[in-house]
């Protein structure tokens, strides 16, 4: 398997709206699209900042379903509307990573 940390810097005053549009479109989007979120944080600290971790069966999975996710209908209105009072993420960061053989979860 093939795990994906994303990490999301929003732009000042603009958490509200990254976790409004998880919440209540992105999530769900994911799901339609069979792509697979394996957890999500908040930043406890008061950076506006969110973690999420996506699994994938291998880099050609991921890059198949970030294409179908960028290329949705629904994902662009969705994005388009809540852009519509400015950016909301700052910067994307990706980090690939394979699970640790003498871990057991």
């Amino acid at each position: 398997m093939l795990y994906e940390l994303r990490i999301y810097t929003m732009h000042e005053g603009r958490m509200e709206a990254i976790l409004q549009r998880f919440r209540q479109h992105t999530l769900g989007i994911f799901e339609r699209l069979e792509m697979k979120v394996y957890d999500f944080w908040i930043d406890q600290t008061g950076l506006p900042k969110l973690y999420y971790v996506m699994e994938y069966k291998d880099m050609e999975e991921r890059q198949r379903l970030w294409g179908a996710f960028l290329q949705d209908p629904e994902w662009i209105e969705v994005k388009r509307r809540s852009e519509e009072s400015g950016p909301i993420i700052e910067k994307i960061e990706g980090i690939f990573m394979n699970r640790a053989d003498f871990f057991i979860r």
